[in-house]
């Protein structure tokens, strides 16, 4: 079976088991069925094969867009930190670390209140 018609036989039990109208006991021969039919090699083969091209092809077309994500969020961060307002008892050294005014002149050498 492709893995269209797989699909398509799939969506047709779910479909009769939700629509059918036969009771409990016809519900679990369906499942039954269904389970069986999910753990058949066939299947199970398909869904390794599914598996192992969705790893190979995906994961780094995954990878690639989250590693841009990633360099975006540094460089808005990166540009926050340039936007920085800080009271003027503060003030970002050149070390990058914050400083405290503790002699009560601004940084510009003013005399705060």
């Amino acid at each position: 079976l492709g893995m269209g018609k797989l699909t398509f036989v799939a969506g047709v039990a779910v479909g009769y088991v939700l629509g059918a109208r036969a009771g409990r006991q016809r519900y679990e021969q369906i499942k039954g069925q269904a389970s069986r039919l999910w753990a058949s090699d066939p299947v199970q083969d398909r869904v390794g094969e599914a598996t192992e091209r969705v790893k190979t092809q995906a994961a780094p077309f995954v990878a690639d867009k989250l590693g841009d994500a990633v360099k975006a969020m540094g460089q808005q961060i990166r540009g926050q930190q340039h936007t920085e307002r800080l009271p003027e008892t503060l003030h970002r050294g050149t070390d990058g670390h914050l400083h405290a005014d503790t002699t009560g002149y601004g940084p510009a050498g003013d005399r705060l209140p």
